[in-house]
């Protein structure tokens, strides 16, 4: 069976990023920006919040290893999916929780995944279904970032190891050994 391809947006990318490159049967994690009208945009264009793109992840995982649904129940619970348009400190819709399902599958898996969200969080889930919608990667020096930058961003270390903790204390069994 082929690779298959996720793409979710929680938040900053490089925390996003970062959480799913330790996930079992994922082979790829690539930052970029989905879901806005600006063709090609930049991270400062993005980062200034009238492009209307989020800061997403596009995930290539082997779908023999992990499901789509265990995609999502992995990116649900390693961000708060109750925050509207913001990630702690990360305030805008360009941080917003959004799932962008490649199709019809993918839209129903999209919507039970919320519904499961819902009931762990009394409803208050804002996570929204976008798309379809263009990706446009994110400039080299965000890709892999908690590897090698974000190891010495302040932002990061205060941010990406609690997400790193949830992911092995929550979906022990989806976590790649070291």
């Amino acid at each position: 069976m082929a690779n298959e391809t996720a793409i979710v947006a929680g938040g900053c990318f490089w925390c996003t990023e970062a959480v799913f490159r330790d996930v079992i049967g994922v082979s790829q994690v690539e930052s970029g920006y989905i879901g806005g009208t600006v063709p090609n945009p930049t991270y400062k264009q993005v980062c200034g919040g009238d492009t209307g793109h989020a800061e997403a992840i596009r995930v290539t995982y082997d779908p023999e290893v992990i499901s789509y649904a265990e995609i999502l129940d992995v990116f649900l619970g390693t961000h708060d999916p109750t925050q509207l348009n913001r990630q702690g400190g990360d305030v805008g819709t360009q941080y917003r929780s959004a799932i962008f399902p490649l199709d019809e599958n993918q839209f129903a898996e999209a919507e039970a995944a919320i519904e499961r969200a819902n009931a762990d969080h009394d409803g208050k889930v804002v996570t929204t279904i976008e798309g379809p919608a263009e990706w446009y990667p994110a400039e080299d020096y965000h890709q892999e970032y908690w590897e090698g930058e974000g190891q010495r961003n302040p932002y990061c270390l205060a941010v990406i190891p609690p997400k790193l903790l949830k992911l092995r204390k929550s979906f022990q069994a989806k976590v790649k050994s070291a």
